[in-house]
This record gives structure tokens, C-alpha cells and sequence, in this order.
């Protein structure tokens, strides 16, 4: 963990968290499904262009398709295209924070389906966790944060857990990038019909949209990934996992600046909390 993998991990945190408040801003001028069909299509594109400069081959493994499609189904198609959604009534701090809570639920989830051991120190992480995200989406409900809206971001958090555990290892067989470019594909193909059939293409173009589409499509979209698989293969997945309890804090942060959302002191507690049991379980985790 030197000053190099440090920095690597502060920048995957900050452009991660980043990106709920720039779909924050997507979807108030756009149809959601459609503009986030629209930024995998770009995001693939560039992903695949990078991936065959580096040499990398559309030949892959039967378990590297699988991964393809199970990740392009379930994360792209599934968890973002509800996800963003449930963001044209849902604050982009709530989202983050909810979103943040996917390593303690990988933790439990690998617990209950594979048996992988966890210590005390990480089972007491991921408790007091789960209940801080149950308290702050209680506080938000009351305060007319959006009941139907938190709740699809809170039931997607376990999905999207689960189909990280079902297609970890997928890299093993070298061609990474491709696989990120293939299964953005596949959610841009999964969501273009879906807006087709559900949605009304009415889109306010103004600068806020155009700048904010831009920015997830080449910054969470594509830098983030790149630099998320770089110091995994520096450092290792669960040091580098480490970096996630970043994640409230600066998804919080930067929507109270960006878009002026209410931070209170339960927020803030609630945060530290949450942030406190993702560092707990990864570092249960860890081996001496």
C-alpha cells in the first residue's frame, strides 16, 4: 500500500462517488433508460477501442461470457437502469449512501451462500452497517425523502451483491477490458429496449445535461473501471476494497456542494458509522 496505490484508490473513490450526483443531473433533463442506454453504448465503445490497442482478444472463456452477460444483465441493465430511475426521486447523497453499503453486503452474501469465514470484528462491522442504512433511510422516509425511491435503491444494494459474488474470478483469464467494454454492450442493448417500450423521449438539452452525460460517460464510466482493475492487480481485491468506505463520505459531500442537498448531523453519524463497518469488514478480511 504505498503513495501510488494510495492515490489510485482516494481518485476510484472520489470518481465513483461522483457519479450519483452527475446521474442526479442526467436524469432531470433526460429520460433515464435512454440516456443510460446511450452512455454505455459510448462507454463500450471506448472500452473495447482501448482493450484491442492493448492487444486484448474477443475470444474469451466460457466463464468470462458468462461474467459478460450476468454482469451486463444484472449490473448495467437491472441495478443502474432502476437505480437511475429511482434518482429522479431520490437524492443523490441518500443514493450514495445506500450504493456504499455493496461490500458489507458482498461480506454477508459470501457468508451465507459460500461460507466464507468472518471474524467478529467484521461481523460487528457489517451489523452496525446494515442498521445505520435501515436509520438513515427511515430519517430521509420521514422527511419526505421519497419512500418508493429508497426503497428500490436498498432492495438493488443485494442484488448488486449478489452478482458480484456469482461472477467473481472472471478475470483470471487476462482480456479484463474487453470484458468491461462487452458487458457495457450489453446493458446499452437490455436498456435501449426497455426505454423503447416504457418511456417518453422528451429530453431538455441545456449545458448542466450535456456536461454532466459527458463526464459519467468518460469519468466513473471508463477512468474509474480502468483505474479500479490497475490497483486490484497492484495491490489485491481486498486491500484495494478498503477504499469503498470512502465512499459515503465523499458521495454525501459532493452532492451537498453540487446540488445543495440538506447534510445533518444524523447524516453525518450515519455516514461515519457506515463508513467505519465497510473499513471493519474489509479488515477482518485481510489476512496477517
Amino acid at each position: 500500500m504505498d503513495l501510488r496505490a494510495i492515490g489510485m484508490g482516494l481518485a476510484f473513490a472520489l470518481m465513483w462517488s461522483s457519479a450519483f450526483t452527475s446521474a442526479r443531473m442526467i436524469v432531470a433533463d433526460a429520460p433515464p433508460l435512454a440516456a443510460l442506454a446511450l452512455r454505455f453504448l459510448f462507454s463500450g465503445i471506448i472500452g473495447v477501442g482501448i482493450a484491442l490497442a492493448l492487444g486484448q482478444s474477443w475470444r474469451l472463456t466460457r466463464a468470462q461470457w458468462r461474467a459478460t452477460l450476468i454482469f451486463g444483465l444484472c449490473q448495467n441493465a437491472i441495478y443502474l437502469g432502476l437505480n437511475f430511475i429511482a434518482m429522479q426521486r431520490v437524492e443523490a447523497s441518500l443514493a450514495s449512501i445506500i450504493a456504499s453499503s455493496m461490500p458489507l453486503m458482498v461480506a454477508f452474501f459470501g457468508w451465507l451462500l459460500f461460507g466464507e469465514r468472518l471474524r467478529p470484528l467484521g461481523l460487528l462491522g457489517l451489523l452496525a452497517g446494515l442498521e445505520n442504512e435501515i436509520v438513515i433511510l427511515g430519517a430521509r422516509v420521514a422527511g419526505g425523502g421519497g419512500v418508493a425511491g429508497g426503497g428500490v435503491v436498498l432492495f438493488l444494494a443485494p442484488a448488486l451483491s449478489a452478482a458480484t459474488l456469482t461472477v467473481r474470478g472472471a478475470s483470471s483469464g487476462g482480456n479484463v477490458m474487453m470484458i468491461v467494454g462487452l458487458q457495457m454492450f450489453v446493458g446499452a442493448a437490455l436498456l435501449a429496449v426497455a426505454s423503447a417500450l416504457f418511456e417518453d423521449f422528451t429530453v431538455h438539452w441545456t449545458p448542466r445535461l450535456l456536461a454532466a452525460f459527458t463526464y459519467t460517460t468518460l469519468v466513473p464510466g471508463v477512468l474509474a473501471t480502468w483505474i479500479w482493475f490497475v490497483l486490484v492487480g497492484r495491490i489485491g481485491a481486498v486491500k484495494a476494497a478498503t477504499f469503498h468506505f470512502l465512499n459515503p463520505f465523499f458521495g454525501v459531500a459532493i452532492a451537498a456542494a453540487l446540488l445543495g442537498e440538506r447534510l445533518g448531523w444524523a447524516d453525518i453519524l450515519g455516514v461515519t458509522i457506515i463508513a467505519g463497518g465497510i473499513l471493519a469488514v474489509q479488515m477482518s478480511r485481510q489476512t496477517r
